[in-house]
């Protein structure tokens, strides 16, 4: 029994569009460009990123949620912990990220454009974040906080500088002030769930989980965020889903409009146009040197099978 229409499994690919590596490739480097640009415009006031950056500690410890000391003293205090960690913090998200895209890309096409548009959506949203609250993050806190910024302490083992996580010598090229929302943990919770839903192995599944929590400890033991930067990287990846729809629907009223006005411009005619022949006001169809001609012949009766060679021929 053959399967219907209405059986087949639905995947939820967009019809009539390929993807295209050297389409996708250009448009995520664009839109990380404008990311890393926008986050480097939105330094701020040290001294209001820094009122900003207490007045969330002040909250978490008035909720008994501070988690960023203890973790802190434990990543200062034991190398094997606090080297591995810094490693983690400077490094995975360049990595595991795109990872994660170009499998997407490659092995589950059906839900890659919503995948990547999510994704996209929460940058740009954590862009305004950065940008409205300038927030300093535990390490760059006066030492009397109790702080110890694990990515100082720890720069000789690493490729990063004492300044940032930064490759040596670049710490001015980087905005320390961008802490909240945290999209270490917001990026590393797109990549998890990535893992879990689409992870055909228990292995997988299981890198889905352990991935964004070991990042959410990471970030706050090498003093980099606060446990509510964390909280608002994931309220980020939240917000970037609900919007994922809304988004993909503007871009492709963009595109389509985009390629009739590339139509128009090139002077491209529709098919019908270009293959019907106009005489005497009277317009054939495709394939008809005169008007009507399919339909005459259409008309006109069959000759018998059972006529011989003498029969008469059609009228014509």
């Amino acid at each position: 029994m053959s399967q219907t229409t209405d059986d087949a499994p639905r995947t939820g690919a967009i019809p009539g569009i390929r993807l295209r590596w050297w389409t996708e490739l250009p448009l995520i480097v664009l839109v990380y460009g404008a990311y890393t640009a926008g986050r480097l415009l939105a330094r701020g006031d040290v001294s209001t990123a820094v009122d900003h950056g207490l007045a969330i500690l002040r909250a978490e410890k008035a909720v008994h949620l501070n988690f960023e000391h203890p973790l802190n003293r434990l990543f200062t205090r034991e190398a094997w912990i606090g080297v591995p960690a810094d490693f983690w913090y400077a490094s995975l998200h360049y990595l595991i990220t795109p990872v994660i895209l170009i499998w997407l890309f490659r092995r589950r096409a059906e839900i890659y454009r919503a995948a990547r548009t999510w994704l996209m959506t929460s940058t740009m949203i954590g862009l305004i974040g950065f940008t409205l609250l300038p927030t300093c993050p535990p390490r760059l806190l006066s030492a009397g906080h109790g702080f110890v910024d694990t990515m100082a302490q720890y720069s000789s083992y690493g490729w990063w500088g004492g300044a940032a996580s930064a490759p040596k010598g670049m710490g001015g090229m980087t905005n320390q002030y961008a802490a909240m929302p945290s999209l270490h943990v917001g990026w590393a919770l797109w990549c998890g769930i990535m893992l879990w839903r689409h992870g055909r192995t228990p292995y997988a599944k299981a890198a889905g989980v352990a991935y964004p929590l070991i990042t959410t400890i990471v970030v706050m033991g090498t003093a980099n965020h606060y446990f509510f930067d964390a909280l608002a990287g994931a309220a980020v990846m939240g917000v970037g889903l609900l919007l994922t729809k809304p988004v993909m629907g503007i871009a492709a009223r963009i595109r389509d409009r985009a390629a009739t006005v590339f139509a128009a411009a090139s002077g491209a005619a529709p098919s019908a146009t270009r293959s019907s022949i106009v005489s005497g006001e009277c317009q054939t169809s495709p394939g008809e040197r005169i008007p009507r001609q399919r339909k005459a012949a259409a008309a006109a009766p069959a000759p018998s099978a059972e006529a011989g060679d003498g029969a008469a021929a059609p009228a014509r």
